[in-house]
């Protein structure tokens, strides 16, 4: 024994050495992690659309951090896996896949703690016997090839890792598991400071950034080092740990023991039995004969003493001790076994320790219940029933009945245990000693053999349950109007307060304020919309400002004209007086044409002729380019035919296009065509026959069809030829004709090669509404929509044509009067300004001076919001408008609603405020999205809507009928119904892309970019489809559908359908000449669904061997993609696949690889020889022209008279205008000086005029010299950490071919208008799921342009890129829709505007989450009750619900709850004018510092992770994490929240009285019950379960490790201990904690960014010191000082003194703030 010990001590000497040596390297780890973690995002982990997001979550991580939960008692088994399940249901909630991994080195981290060992293995034994989770433990540790071939083949979407473990060696194992997540480019998610509310999950997000991989990569053979000796350092603690318990015993010897204690209790129960009685036996026998040998030994050790085996030392309890503890065990487990666990949550809470002799026993128990775990899986053929792994162990419940029986049982009171307890109990003592072959263990009774403690002594051993601190459980009697018809009948069922109760009746006491100033009254405050800069004075006549403002106009009408090529529509209002009517149309019926003079004559005869020689010119230059090049000269023809706007000249233009590729075919035919035929000349021959018989059909003659005809004889498509001309040839010359053949037969050729140009089945009648096109029919049904003044939503993909219905609504509008109003809803500020300035180009009207056609409203400017026609905003500007009471005469003259992109509603940011505007808007609307996957549920919720307001209609007009026989005064009844309005909503689904998409994986090879293709179909598996079939927009090309039936045929050579589904006899196509793109796509389904029925019917695996033919080959990794990405691009333009976007996820990346892009053009040998002279010299001539101007302009400078200081002035700012415009021009010429294959983009596409107005809007913009250089090589970037100005040049020249390549965030992906041919995915991240991929990939493919797009892949892992493909679109579910900020804007407009009442109750009786939900309605109606009662008795509201005193303040603050209820509790405490004292020179620096750290906690709060504040910082002057609050301020704050806190808790209570107690007693995620009748046979457990009173809202489960309802005053711990099914989440009351403490019980520190920011005024160190990104700080900077400002004034309008001291004090601050964000913004 002793030389073992000697040997393990050297071993461990050796380890801890070898640890010692890496301890600078793991201290580096560390302090690299920590640095990164600020940078960290704190975002929605998961949204309502997460199919396409597999993840992984580190198994010992989840562990540890249910373990540090607040709520958690250790011991408590069956509670620790209700939090793990409580955790991974929250996460499958929204349709989450992920899989949980433990590795298995992992295990050593927990030897330390040997209580844990068991829980760890009992947790992995239920994760995969009881859920479908998928479980990995076979992957030995995070370093190892197999985790590294798993990260591959999966590629996870995040990592869910902690930051902290339970010591320092299992934080160094966290710390490496992070390290090279990073470095396989996985991104890590930290299971720290993780919050739920109803529908989402938050969480901190570490990205895989190019600095995290370099880390990993460098320190990869240190890692693997420090990483060996860790482990061998963990292992040794295993073997000390067992040589302190078990002697000499190896691991192995144990393992075997168990091992033969689990197979003698298997042949003593063959017929199996459950888990914990299985346990229960196993472990008390092993477990006791272990200790016996313990107990020998040390009687050997101590061989000079006399000692019995049944006598102990001091340090250690006897034999027959721990017999009597493995007795009250067996107990405890006959508890388990019979009580539900409705009875079991009412067992008192012991509160006394084990004593200290008892515990060398319990940790020997707990290493014999791990070994037993361990082997239970071996015992696979037996009996065993492993439904309650869960709840092996209760030790509080044996500590209940060891301290009943030690302390209550001494004087002799028996309480029978009841006889099934009894028996169960008998019959596992029984076999423990049938078991226990070394000793006699004794029988079951006495329980207690002998007379010691195992508890330790206490004054209060059992917990008492208090609830003095919570508040009277009923509510304040309230009525009014709105309160009675939302509550209704649900007020009878709910407890109120008496008239008499203290409660009640301090409402009537004036509240105790020490406010010093008066408020205002009456004062109407000024809201967002009087604060937003407006951008245009209605009123001002200064000429300058005038003319700015008409450039202005002028240049967003240059901005629509450029997104699309529409002109502009007069509109005249149809109310105008008939007599005007009738006078205009006699004059223009009255007026004849005047005749033309012989000059006239003349002249247009020349411009006749001129025009036609350039036509000739023209079709002569294509028909000589094309017969030199014939690729380049298709594409100069097919430029022509796009600017050329008369038939006649697109229809001779595509005739010589077709007659040259004709001649080139019968050339290439006679020469190299013998060997190998160039089919791409075939596919320009079909690609101008499908153009002719599609487009010019109608215009064709008869030589014409001749010639076409012959084309088709001369590839061999004898068919399709005779199908135009029968008669063109005869049999003689058909061997002729043989060797111009493709032979390939025509269906085949079709599908293969010519699939994007198939003739499609559009509409030929025309449409009187439309004039630009056809409408196919689903927008004839859009157009019939509007005309009846219904309401509709639409599903149709990007680019199918569905926002034409907007502007034909809006025409509809403008042209039915002046006064009607359409709002335009855009999710996003970039797409309000497209959708602006698309107007402005398409509309043009005669309105009265102070009406506008559009304007604009954004939460940084506005123009014209108030008094235009056709208003564009974002959800919450138009919220701001529809609910502020002095603008609803303005919310009357509305007369429809578009809502664009409404799939935001189930966003998580700006989500609440589309469900809401959709519910408070009475006139009709249409909804418009390309990605919503439920839009049958949300067209039946919005028709309930429209259902209410036709009734709510109703009463309206009943109403004005009644007051107006009654001689009462009201509002026009015009005001408040839209004219003619229908109720009705249609749905309209339309599901065809006009364009395929086809997408393609890019790989480096040979340093080199390879394009491959990725067939659709390779995203599936075989498993996928059985269990869902193909995905509904999972489509194919014509080619991809050749291509899957050729690879069907080859894997199955007898397959019996073969024949049939051969392109050339495929019914469809067999007696149809040409193939439409419908046919294609019907052969495409029969064969998705033929490969369907292979799965099904028993041919998986041939089916498998198809999906695996059709993969890509595996791509090459590079992990240099920045300096391989301009490779990729000029491949691109070599294939004609420009113009292309770029997507990625990170602004500094996006603008780095445009730069890289951008140097590597400049690079090129080629750009030192310019090309192009001819434009040089065009140029040379203007600038010339400029310098004479400039001359003659000094000149006449000299000329004038000293005192003509006007004309002085008017001369200066002209020469001033010519030297810009000379420089400008100097530019441009170096632009054109710039060779072809040296830029991407066409300088040639705008005229000097516009290419100057475009370039001067970026000017003086932060990146604005950094754009016009890219711009110069066509290229740009975009992303919402731009100005609105530098976006917008960026569009116009992307949208008008000056710039070809631009890299862009998910700010281009919401409906903005910037198609483009190709777009690529650089960039993997977090952020890139199923919606986003969708979106960004939709703008590929321009109708009208391109008839294919396409999609690249590079960087992406193919298993994401399958994910993204099969995922589902979102399905929307809303939110959460209330708050006591909008409970109290309701009741305010409900109190100040007449038929407001109707508003209100649709926004409280119609959320989306409640729809078909009763118990959600109830439950947010008590909610509402439970926010009007705070109201009440904060002041805001009277008990007839009408506002009081600061209840104006607190809604102009709404932005921020519930910060603006603690901002009004400070100004009535006085604590602001105690602080506000100013001196003679104003207020001191102290004092204005210390105003702005309180406002910094209240409207500046960002959260870092908690372990941010370890690292080491080499901070410049900056705070990273923020003060507390000052001590009078914080014990305010500490008030306000222990007082509405137990108003919540009372809230609570009252709502569990809606709750199923049977449904909160059954596991969340295996759905395992605890339920059943209460044991009442025994007086022992009436003893110990007598608690029933305090646990009302408590979960069962939580109430085990002795929670209370008094814990619901706790905020860290209420989401975790309250009934699960109440629905409610602590994040929905009103209170501040000034520290809030995350889900291992840390304090989490605050971001001192906007402190910082006001003393110093640095972006520069702000970034570098907090590493958010400069947009990320602008925009909570801006947001900040908006808040300031709002306050500031709020507080001079409702004070009566403006030379109050604090009025003066945030005006001050306001300034000096705004003025510091200014310098940085410029």
């Amino acid at each position: 024994m002793f030389n073992n010990r000697e040997f393990y001590s050297k071993a461990y000497t050796t380890v801890t050495m070898g640890l010692r040596q890496h301890t600078v390297f793991l201290k580096k780890m560390t302090q690299f992690i920590l640095q990164e973690m600020p940078k960290a995002r704190y975002s929605s982990l998961l949204n309502d659309f997460v199919e396409s997001n597999y993840f992984v979550i580190d198994g010992d991580s989840l562990l540890v951090t249910c373990l540090g939960d607040k709520s958690f008692k250790r011991g408590q088994d069956l509670h620790f896996f209700y939090l793990v399940e409580c955790y991974l249901v929250d996460l499958m909630r929204n349709g989450a896949q992920f899989g949980i991994i433990f590795f298995e080195d992992a295990e050593c981290a927990y030897f330390p703690f040997p209580e844990l060992l068991p829980l760890r293995t009992a947790l992995i034994l239920h994760l995969q016997h009881n859920t479908n989770i998928d479980v990995q433990t076979e992957i030995s540790g995070c370093l190892s090839l197999e985790w590294e071939l798993f990260l591959e083949e999966r590629h996870p979407y995040f990592l869910i890792v902690s930051d902290e473990g339970l010591n320092d060696l299992q934080t160094h194992l966290f710390n490496f598991l992070i390290i090279h997540s990073w470095g396989m480019g996985v991104h890590v998610v930290l299971s720290s400071g993780q919050e739920s509310d109803s529908l989402k999950l938050y969480a901190y997000i570490m990205q895989s950034t190019k600095r995290n991989q370099k880390f990993s990569k460098e320190n990869q053979m240190m890692s693997q080092s420090a990483y060996k000796s860790l482990i061998q350092h963990l292992e040794e603690d295993k073997i000390l740990a067992l040589t302190s318990h078990f002697g000499h015993l190896r691991w192995e010897d144990m393992v075997e023991e168990a091992h033969e204690t689990i197979f003698l209790l298997r042949q003593l129960w063959p017929q199996g039995s459950d888990i914990r009685s299985v346990l229960c036996v196993t472990l008390c026998s092993l477990s006791l004969g272990r200790y016996h040998c313990f107990l020998e030994n040390k009687k050997k050790r101590a061989s000079d003493q006399e000692t019995s085996v049944r006598q102990v030392d001091t340090d250690c309890s006897a034999l027959q001790e721990v017999e009597d503890l493995c007795r009250l065990h067996c107990l405890s487990i006959a508890f388990l076994l019979r009580l539900p666990l409705s009875q079991r949550a009412q067992t008192r809470v012991i509160t006394s320790h084990w004593i200290q002799n008892i515990q060398t026993f319990l940790k020997m128990k707990k290493w014999c219940e791990y070994f037993i775990l361990r082997n239970i899986s071996k015992f696979g053929s037996w009996n065993l029933n492993l439904k309650h792994l869960s709840d092996l162990n209760d030790e509080h419940l044996l500590k209940n009945i060891a301290f009943f029986y030690e302390t209550e049982n001494v004087q002799e009171i028996y309480l029978n245990l009841g006889d099934f307890i009894k028996r169960d109990y008998e019959h596992l003592w029984n076999s423990v000693s049938h078991l226990v072959k070394e000793f006699n263990v004794g029988k079951p009774f006495p329980l207690r053999t002998t007379a010691g403690y195992f508890l330790g002594k206490t004054s209060s051993p059992i917990q008492e349950i208090s609830s003095e601190n919570m508040s009277n459980l009923g509510f304040i009697p309230m009525t009014s109007a709105i309160i009675d018809m939302f509550l209704g009948d649900t007020l009878k069922d709910l407890p109120f307060l008496k008239s008499d109760d203290p409660v009640v009746t301090s409402l009537d006491k004036p509240k105790k304020s020490v406010v010093r100033f008066r408020l205002r009254t009456h004062t109407t405050l000024s809201d967002d919309y009087d604060m937003t800069k407006c951008h245009f004075d209605e009123k001002s006549t200064d000429s300058h400002y005038v003319n700015h403002q008409q450039k202005k106009m002028a240049y967003q009408r240059f901005y629509g004209k450029s997104l699309e090529s529409v002109s502009a529509k007069v509109i005249v209002t149809q109310t105008s007086h008939p007599e005007e009517e009738s006078s205009r149309k006699k004059t223009s019926h009255d007026t004849k044409p005047k005749k033309l003079t012989k000059k006239q004559t003349r002249r247009l005869m020349c411009q006749e002729q001129k025009e036609e020689e350039l036509r000739n010119d023209l079709v002569s230059s294509i028909h000589k380019e094309m017969r030199e090049n014939l690729n380049s000269g298709i594409k100069k023809l097919e430029d022509c035919l796009k600017s050329c706007s008369r038939i006649p000249e697109k229809l001779e233009l595509e005739m010589v296009g077709l007659t040259v590729c004709f001649e080139t075919w019968k050339e290439h035919c006679r020469g190299e065509g013998k060997i190998s035929k160039d089919l791409s000349i075939a596919v320009h021959m079909m690609e101008r026959i499908y153009s002719l018989l599609q487009r010019y059909e109608g215009f064709l003659l008869k030589q014409d069809y001749e010639f076409i005809a012959k084309c088709l004889k001369y590839l061999g498509f004898n068919d399709m030829a005779n199908s135009l001309d029968p008669t063109l040839m005869t049999d003689k010359k058909k061997k002729k004709k043989d060797k111009y053949s493709i032979d390939i037969g025509p269906a085949r050729f079709q599908l293969q090669y010519t699939g994007h140009c198939l003739m499609r089945d559009e509409r030929e009648d025309l449409d009187p509404r439309v004039q630009e096109f056809i409408p196919d029919a689903w927008q004839r049904e859009l157009l019939d929509v509007v005309d009846n003044n219904e309401s509709a939503v639409v599903v149709a993909p990007t680019s199918s044509g569905k926002t034409y219905a907007s502007y034909y609504c809006m025409e509809k509008v403008l042209k039915e009067s002046d006064d009607g109003v359409v709002v335009y809803v855009a999710p996003t500020k970039a797409l309000v300004g497209q959708v602006a300035a698309t107007v402005q180009n398409r509309f043009t009207k005669t309105l009265p001076n102070d009406t506008a056609l559009c304007g604009v409203y954004t939460p940084d400017y506005r123009c014209d919001a108030l008094n235009c026609q056709v208003l564009v905003t974002v959800p919450a500007c138009f919220e701001i408008l529809l609910l502020a009471p002095h603008r609803q005469y303005w919310v009357e003259r509305i007369r429809y609603v578009i809502f664009d992109e409404v799939h935001c509603l189930g966003g998580e940011i700006g989500g609440k405020y589309w469900e809401r505007i959709l519910v408070m808007i009475q006139c009709p609307f249409l909804v418009l999205s390309a990605t919503i996957s439920n839009p049958a549920h949300l067209t039946e919720w919005l028709k309930s809507v429209k259902q209410y307001w036709k009734q709510a209609d109703k009463i309206m007009e009943e109403e004005f009928i009644s007051k107006k026989k009654s001689g009462q005064r009201s509002n026009s009844l015009k005001d408040n119904l839209c004219i003619n309005q229908s109720y009705e909503v249609r749905l309209v689904i339309y599901g065809e892309r006009y364009n395929d998409l086809e997408k393609h994986v890019c790989s480096v090879k040979h340093d080199d970019v390879s394009f491959d293709h990725y067939h659709p179909c390779a995203a599936v598996t075989t498993d996928y489809i059985e269990k869902y079939g193909f995905p509904c927009d999972l489509t194919l090309s014509p080619r991809e559908s050749i291509q899957l039936y050729d690879v069907m045929v080859q894997v199955w050579n007898t397959w019996p359908r073969a024949q049939e589904l051969d392109p050339e006899k495929f019914s469809l196509f067999k007696n149809k000449a040409f193939i439409k793109k419908l046919d294609a796509r019907k052969y495409e389904e029969i064969l998705k669904a033929e490969l369907t029925s292979w799965v099904k019917n028993g041919n998986i695996r041939k089916a498998e061997r198809v999906l695996e033919n059709l993969s890509p080959e595996s791509v090459s990794d590079s992990k240099d993609m920045v300096k391989m990405f301009p490779l990729l691009v000029e491949k691109l333009r070599k294939l004609n696949k420009l113009p292309a976007i770029v997507f990625g996820f990170r602004n500094g990346d996006l603008e780095a690889i445009a730069g890289s892009l951008c140097t590597f053009l400049e690079e090129k040998p080629e750009s030192k020889s310019p090309l192009r002279t001819d434009e040089c010299h065009s140029y040379d001539a203007d600038i010339a022209k400029c310098l004479k101007k400039e001359k003659e302009i000094n000149a006449k400078q000299n000329k004038i008279k000293a005192n003509d200081q006007q004309k002085a002035r008017k001369l200066e700012r002209k020469l001033t205008y010519t030297a810009e415009h000379i420089h400008f021009l100097k530019n441009l010429k170096k632009i054109q000086e710039v060779p072809q294959d040296c830029t991407y983009g066409d300088v040639n596409a705008l005229d000097t005029k516009s290419l100057k107005a475009v370039f001067e809007q970026v000017e003086s913009t932060r990146n604005g010299k950094k754009l016009k250089t890219l711009a110069q090589r066509g290229i740009g970037f975009h992303h919402n950490s731009m100005y609105f100005k530098e976006k917008e040049f960026v569009e116009i020249l992307f949208a008008k071919g000056f710039i070809k390549v631009v890299t862009a965030t998910g700010t281009l992906a919401l409906g903005i208008h910037m198609p483009c041919k190709s777009v690529v995915f650089v960039q993997d991240s977090v952020y890139l799921d199923g919606l986003n991929y969708r979106q960004m990939s939709g703008r590929a493919g321009r109708r009208g342009q391109d008839l294919l797009g396409d999609v690249y892949f590079f960087g992406i892992p193919l298993p994401k890129i399958e994910r993204l493909m099969t995922s589902n679109v979102p399905e929307l579910r809303g939110q959460f829709p209330l708050s006591t900020t909008l409970v109290l804007r309701l009741m305010l407009l409900a109190s100040k505007t007449d038929n407001a009442n109707a508003k209100v109750l649709s926004v409280l009786k119609h959320s989306l989450l409640s729809y078909k939900q009763p118990k959600v309605t109830k439950m947010l109606k008590l909610y509402f009750l439970f926010s009007l009662q705070f109201l009440v008795k904060e002041g805001y509201l009277n008990q007839k619900g009408k506002p009081m005193r600061f209840a104006r303040l607190v809604a102009r603050l709404c932005g921020h709850e519930p910060s603006n209820f603690i901002f009004v509790s400070f100004l009535e405490r006085g604590l602001f004018h105690k602080l506000c004292q100013p001196t003679r020179r104003g207020f001191p620096q102290n004092v204005v510092e210390t105003l702005m750290l309180v406002l910094a906690n209240l409207f500046g709060r960002k959260y870092i992770p908690v372990k941010s504040q370890d690292a080491n910082f080499r901070f410049t002057q900056s705070e990273v994490i923020l003060d507390e609050l000052p001590e009078d301020f914080k014990a305010a704050l500490q008030e306000y929240n222990l007082k509405v806190a137990k108003d919540f808790a009372s809230f609570l209570l009252i709502s569990s009285k809606l709750v199923n107690v049977r449904n909160e007693c059954r596991l969340p995620l295996s759905r395992i019950k605890f339920t059943g009748e209460e044991y009442e046979d025994s007086q022992l457990v009436s003893n110990l379960m007598n608690c029933k009173e305090g646990r009302v809202a408590i979960s069962p489960f939580a109430c085990l490790s002795g929670n209370t309802d008094g814990n619901l005053l706790q905020p860290e711990i209420v989401n975790h201990v309250v009934l699960r099914t109440v629905g409610s989440s602590v994040m929905q009351a009103p209170v501040l904690w000034s520290q809030k403490i995350d889900n291992q019980g840390r304090r989490m520190p605050l971001s001192a960014y906007a402190l910082d920011f006001y003393k110093h005024g640095s972006l520069t160190e702000l970034t570098r010191d907090t590493g958010m990104s400069p947009g990320e700080l602008l925009r909570l900077l801006k947001d900040f000082a908006f808040y300031i400002k709002t306050i500031s004034y709020s507080l001079s309008e409702l004070c009566e003194n403006k030379d109050d001291n604090v009025v003066l004090a945030f005006r001050q601050l306001s300034q000096i703030f705004y003025e510091k964000l200014q310098k940085v913004q410029n």
